[in-house]
């Protein structure tokens, strides 16, 4: 599959940049998609909550009151879950939301997104380009020639470089992205995908 190559001034070079067929050109399996997002949320999660239960409360375990005669329920410890500032019964532990997920399985998932951007054409690649300085400027002029100034996207690059980093860190909408990092949430949470022409190559050897 061809794809024009752009510029930083949003203009096509005249070339075009290959996409292989069995990594952007395949039938999107919508249940992996689904599996390897749900498992990139739940591992997000730090799981560190935690409600003291009676034996975790601190207070008199000297009975309240007398056993009978009172006219109410007997009472037997003022950490009990029944009164205020008592324990909490069966409350929330620290636990581990991570989920495992076989690596063909997320391979699977990743060349579905990535089919599903271009059959959506929300794909793009530009052309390699750096900064000299960081320059939050310099990165929102190419996203206005690109005219993603209001859309969310996720630039793709096959090596880090902080100083494109930098530029695009402020800006709300703007996402960089290693793709050697390059994960099924990622590419589906932006609204258009920007390659850069060296990461073509970067992700067809991680996906291969």
């Amino acid at each position: 599959m061809q794809i024009d190559i752009k510029n930083i001034n949003g203009e096509s070079t005249g070339k075009q940049a290959d996409l292989p067929d069995e990594i952007f050109g395949i039938e999107p399996n919508e249940h992996v998609v689904y599996l390897a997002v749900k498992q990139h949320l739940a591992n997000r999660r730090q799981g560190t909550h935690k409600a003291k239960e009676r034996g975790e409360i601190t207070g008199s375990t000297k009975k309240l009151k007398r056993q009978k005669g009172t006219g109410t329920a007997r009472a037997g410890s003022i950490k009990s879950p029944i009164f205020r500032g008592g324990g909490r019964i069966f409350g929330p532990r620290p636990r581990t939301y991570d989920q495992k997920l076989n690596k063909k399985v997320k391979v699977l998932a990743r060349k579905s997104a990535l089919s599903g951007k271009v059959q959506n054409e929300e794909i793009m690649v530009l052309e390699d380009f750096t900064f000299d300085v960081p320059s939050t400027k310099a990165y929102v002029d190419i996203l206005n020639k690109l005219e993603l100034n209001n859309a969310k996207t996720l630039l793709v690059l096959s090596e880090n470089d902080d100083n494109i980093y930098l530029s695009s860190r402020n800006i709300p909408k703007a996402n960089v992205k290693l793709a050697s990092d390059l994960s099924t949430y990622d590419i589906l949470n932006n609204k258009c995908l920007i390659l850069s022409e060296s990461a073509i190559e970067k992700i067809t050897e991680t996906l291969s």
